[in-house]
């Protein structure tokens, strides 16, 4: 074990320290890290959806009801005709123009490309379709 008591020069002044202190520094990320996680919301996972209140009128009148099927090879079908890309675009945006939109069912095959039923839906969100349903769900329950 060593002490050091100074240069052996006899100057009277102390040894400059070369060394920064930590300390504080320290101690200020401490209470900022503390801050930012006190501050920081708590992440749900929710979905936030404005669900009407009260009992919605009675409906006499059966909407129209699309069928879109998705088969093993990921060909779109409308309403059991096979289409285009853009073929369902145009269809979707002349059922969405409409003042009463029809009820648009997919349905997709469990062996189809997920890419494929990702285009028709958002296909239906650009054309502003509203009535949406994924028929057969429950073939992607394992």
């Amino acid at each position: 074990m060593s002490m050091n008591v100074g240069s052996g020069g006899g100057s009277g002044e102390p040894e400059v320290l070369m060394d920064i202190n930590t300390t504080p520094l320290i101690d200020v990320m401490l209470v900022l890290l503390v801050m930012l996680i006190i501050t920081i919301p708590i992440q749900l996972h929710a979905v936030n959806l404005d669900m009407p209140v009260g009992t919605p009128p009675t409906n006499d009148i059966k909407p129209e009801k699309i069928q879109v099927d998705i088969d093993e090879n990921s060909v779109v079908y409308w309403q059991g005709e096979a289409v285009t890309a853009e073929v369902l675009q145009a269809n979707m945006t002349a059922i969405g123009l409409q003042p009463t939109q029809p009820e648009v069912h997919i349905r997709p095959n469990k062996a189809s490309k997920y890419a494929v039923f990702a285009n028709v839906l958002s296909t239906s969100k650009r054309s502003g379709l509203t009535k949406m349903a994924v028929i057969g769900s429950e073939q992607f329950v394992q």
